[in-house]
């Protein structure tokens, strides 16, 4: 197995949910993981209000800044008080999932039984 696993977090404008995962598994992951972040028609600009969520959730902060299910919070329009809570949301979701892909057996799991657990992480929260 190698030292890193690289993953790469792909959402639609790659302003808020994958910058913030990317981030998150930089944090959790330390080392064991290489984080990056893309967009399918990224708008060439990152949300501001992505790392008001980061720090309002208790987490270190981070020099560096999605996965299918969570929300966009940037697709909202509003005040940073009317989005707040989708960001948290996103967040939180986010951080749910990265925890549980950095606890990983990694090095014990052969392809397919990597790939079921990894489709487990991403599938929605049941409501």
């Amino acid at each position: 197995m190698a030292e890193h696993c690289n993953v790469l977090f792909l959402c639609t404008a790659n302003s808020a949910r994958s910058i913030l995962a990317e981030a998150l598994l930089a944090w959790w992951g330390r080392g064991r993981f290489h984080a990056y972040s893309a967009g399918s028609r990224p708008t060439g600009h990152v949300n501001p209000w992505r790392w008001r969520s980061w720090s309002r959730c208790g987490s270190p902060s981070l020099r560096r800044a999605a996965r299918a299910g969570v929300a966009d919070p940037a697709a909202l329009v509003g005040s940073y008080t009317d989005r707040s809570p989708a960001f948290r949301r996103a967040f939180q979701e986010l951080e749910s999932r990265i925890k549980v892909l950095t606890s990983l057996p990694l090095e014990s799991l052969d392809r397919v039984r990597l790939q079921q657990r990894l489709d487990e992480i991403g599938r929605p929260a049941a409501s």
